[in-house]
């Protein structure tokens, strides 16, 4: 079968592969708990967060340092009570220092 190499769109993709579509899926979810849970993180620790995946009933927030995650360590209860509040019963999140943002940022 040829090929063809006519540009189409990101849904026309998704709607090809299942799992591109699930992707996405997670990735709009990921995006979209963030943006619940960011007027509770402190302005200045805003920049050092990122959302990440979301892996089964845990998500994941992506951090510049072991600082940063400290101090959201200890705001966690907080975000998670947030997120069930908005809809999310089983927020469950989890923090991962990703040192290599950090690096190429420095």
């Amino acid at each position: 079968m040829p090929r063809s190499h006519r540009p189409f769109t990101l849904q026309q993709a998704m709607s090809h592969a299942p799992g591109l579509a699930r992707l996405a899926e997670l990735t709009q979810a990921s995006n979209s708990r963030m943006r619940t849970i960011e007027p509770l993180i402190p302005a200045m620790l805003r920049p050092a967060v990122r959302p990440g995946p979301l892996d089964g009933e845990a998500w994941c927030l992506l951090v510049d340092s072991t600082a940063v995650a400290a101090k959201l360590r200890q705001l966690l209860p907080a975000f998670e009570a947030h997120l069930r509040t908005k809809g999310w019963p089983n927020a469950k999140i989890r923090l991962k220092v990703h040192l290599a943002q950090a690096r190429r940022t420095a």
